[in-house]
């Protein structure tokens, strides 16, 4: 088991509270498309929708590139103004799906130098909740489901290279996670310790019962299942209300709850190839129903 079923049943939770946030602010502006800040989307014409997956993933191989420039020469400073930009531009688009352009522009910009510069527990899966609605926002209107399936499958591929084998990825997360900057779930825990795990200190020593964990969940395994339901949504026409929309969400949570449930809580694995299969799984049955 990759983490105790405390911290498994917290993470899930909290995975499809974002996914069910997201998918209400990804209909908002379905419904009203204009972004706040005067943020404009590509334009891309509906034909052109299916190789919209190709910008999309050299964005995210750019993006990834610079987060490893900037670990090299631990260019920490510019790391943080990086990511409380972001933090408050997502956190701003999502907001004002529920609140005033105004008031979300503040609020976000309170939460986004709290993440950053007083980071806790509760305002950073607080705001993780919020910032993937925002991306699902700009990116769903430009994609069809021929793209984001397409799409899923090479981060899947993607995912796994870069966990298993070449293995930045874990490097990248650690980063994040000594910088206190991790674009993700992050949950602190008290968790047994294993047999394998117990080292000999001597007859008189004391061993310790428990050890301190730390569940975490990447911010591309929340926003990527969240933006192919987004997609579906648009493109069957789905109200937000409609039990269809979630189906995407809870199958991908079921496929992330196996692989906690089956991994082991000393290697990384990448998520996204059991995420997609979740997602995919969840689109036929969503078929089956249309």
């Amino acid at each position: 088991m990759k983490h105790n079923l405390y911290a498994i049943s917290i993470l899930l939770a909290v995975f499809l509270l974002a996914q069910v946030v997201g998918l209400a602010v990804t209909s908002h502006y379905i419904e009203k498309p204009k972004l706040p800040l005067n943020i404009e989307r590509p334009v891309v014409p509906e034909k052109q929708q299916s190789y919209t997956f190709i910008p999309i993933f050299i964005f995210i191989i750019i993006a990834t590139v610079l987060g490893l420039l900037l670990i090299k020469f631990s260019m920490l400073r510019l790391w943080k103004l990086w990511f409380l930009i972001s933090v408050w531009l997502c956190l701003t688009i999502s907001f004002n799906a529920f609140i005033s352009e105004k008031i979300a522009v503040g609020i976000a910009a309170v939460l986004a130098l709290l993440k950053v510069f007083k980071p806790s527990v509760i305002i950073h899966n607080f705001t993780e909740i919020f910032i993937y609605g925002a991306l699902a926002a700009i990116f769903v209107p430009i994609l069809n489901v021929i793209a984001v399936v397409v799409l899923l499958a090479l981060i899947s591929v993607y995912d796994y290279i870069a966990v298993r084998r070449t293995k930045h990825m874990v490097k990248l997360a650690k980063f994040q996670g000594k910088s206190r900057l991790f674009a993700g779930l992050l949950l602190p825990y008290k968790r047994k310790i294993e047999a394998g795990e117990i080292k000999p200190v001597g007859k008189t020593a004391v061993l310790p019962k428990e050890k301190s964990g730390v569940a975490i969940l990447g911010g591309g395994d929340i926003g990527f299942p969240l933006l192919f339901a987004g997609v579906v949504m648009r493109q069957f026409g789905f109200g937000l209300f409609d039990y269809r929309v979630f189906i995407i969400p809870v199958f991908a949570a079921i496929s992330l709850m196996l692989l906690f449930l089956l991994a082991n809580n000393r290697k990384f694995y990448p998520a996204m190839p059991y995420i997609s299969a979740g997602c995919l799984a969840g689109y036929g049955v969503v078929r089956f129903l249309v």
